[in-house]
């Protein structure tokens, strides 16, 4: 009995856990999110326009099909979310209704015998018999006071019913609208939902073409490949060496300060020796060494402006602002399976499909430690404490090394990639590891 008492204890803590851990958007929030999915979807379809130019079947093509069937599954749920949302209302408004005709029929009943009590009461007789029949002058005023509240109330209750009849018709037009509402919305998803059908025609096509040029897909994926290791490489000398050179400053450090402390202690001694003869004591101050608190130990957060800004790009997780202003993510972090076949491949960042030319900003506030051609890529990296971004396939460069930059800052203009499409590769590295940046960027929507 305790154990199934138990069990049952744990499962409702669960629940309700569930239920204060989520919060459901509104209908205007939802609508948001959907114009928002609207507007990356037109950009996607002006990006498959510009791919399809080159008359040939790309990853690159497949990439963005994929893309706009996600962000079309995601408008296809949040409509579906908010005929739900339609639905409440109107079961709301549907209760209402049935409240208001209930309450309405009882005051219409209420007021129906008060008319007819003072119908079979209208004559003078009675009104004035009421009246001489007090036993004092006082109960004839309290009779009199009765009487005037009495048909006060009347009135009263015929406001009332009034108001009441036009609460009614009210919550009536309000769910007449609701469910022209629902109509409409339902009609807006299945329109998404026939063009999400296209779509996924669209994809099995051009699976079905890579499928019947696998070398050639292979050939695309081994050059990428080889520019993400070059990459990866660049990045990776960067760091060790900003690395190497804080670790050697704070050797530097601690030796100068070792020194520093040894000779204070020094003299330490020979104050001792001299209090002995003068009965005086001489203060000597130590070298403070800087801790990092409850931080693991990083040589690149040995000094103050390193702590610093590793904590604002941390405490930033989730709302860092985008490297570019518009464009939609083509090629996401991580491996990635090529469908249709036994192919995949990895990404050190993200591919933001953007035209080029676009302005490429600084996420954060850093110091630029190259800026220079990778592999054919001219590429810029900032520092931001033990982290490091990277933004490469870059057309011009605006900044320099040992620039301080802001989040913000421009760094130079987008460029094209191995395929020729216009887009940004981005990467986000703490100490040589590389970080999934869609999860350090802030939501578009």
């Amino acid at each position: 009995m305790t154990k199934r008492f138990a069990i049952l204890l744990l499962l409702l803590i669960s629940l309700v856990g569930g239920s204060f851990g989520q919060t459901n958007p509104s209908r205007d929030e939802l609508q948001k999110q959907e114009q928002g999915l609207r507007k990356e979807l037109d950009e996607l379809n002006e990006l498959k326009n510009q791919i399809q130019k080159n008359k040939k079947t790309t990853l690159a093509q497949l990439n963005v099909i994929k893309s706009k069937i996600a962000k079309r599954e995601a408008l296809v749920n949040g409509i579906a979310k908010q005929v739900a949302l339609i639905d409440n209302t109107i079961a709301a408004n549907q209760q209402d209704v049935s409240r208001l005709n209930s309450e309405l029929d009882t005051l219409k009943s209420r007021y129906a015998k008060s008319i007819s009590f003072a119908y079979k009461n209208r004559s003078g007789y009675e009104y004035l018999n009421f009246l001489f029949s007090a036993n004092s002058f006082n109960d004839a005023v309290k009779r009199i006071t009765y009487l005037k509240n009495y048909r006060q109330n009347r009135e009263a209750q015929a406001k009332t019913i009034a108001l009441s009849q036009l609460d009614l018709n009210d919550k009536i037009s309000q769910l007449g609208l609701n469910k022209k509402d629902r109509v409409v919305t339902l009609n807006v998803q299945s329109d998404q939902l026939k063009v999400l059908v296209d779509d996924r025609k669209e994809q099995d096509k051009i699976i079905s073409q890579l499928k019947g040029k696998e070398k050639e897909v292979t050939a695309q994926l081994k050059q990428k490949e080889a520019q993400r290791k070059k990459m990866q490489a660049a990045l990776m000398s960067v760091i060790k060496r900003e690395m190497a050179e804080a670790e050697k400053k704070e050797k530097e450090r601690l030796a100068k300060q070792k020194t520093s402390n040894e000779s204070a202690t020094a003299k330490t001694e020979n104050t001792k020796s001299t209090t002995k003869s003068t009965g005086k004591v001489g203060a000597v101050e130590g070298g403070l060494t800087k801790t990092a608190g409850d931080r693991p130990y990083s040589a690149l957060e040995t000094t103050e402006e390193g702590r610093e800004a590793s904590i604002s790009i941390e405490n930033s997780k989730g709302a860092l602002p985008w490297p570019v202003d518009k464009g939609n993510v083509f090629v996401h972090f991580g491996v990635e399976n090529i469908p249709g076949t036994k192919l995949s491949r990895n990404s050190d960042g993200i591919e933001i499909a953007v035209p080029k030319g676009t302005s490429v900003k600084s996420v954060a506030n850093g110091v630029v430690k190259y800026t220079g051609d990778i592999n054919g890529d001219l590429t810029v990296i900032i520092q931001h404490g033990k982290y490091f971004t990277m933004s490469t396939h870059l057309s011009s460069i605006n900044i320099a090394v040992g620039q301080e930059v802001k989040a913000g800052t421009t760094l130079g203009k987008s460029g094209i990639n191995l395929e020729g499409e216009g887009s940004l590769l981005f990467v986000l590295s703490k100490e040589g590891r590389s970080l999934d940046p869609e999860t350090w960027l802030k939501n578009r929507r």
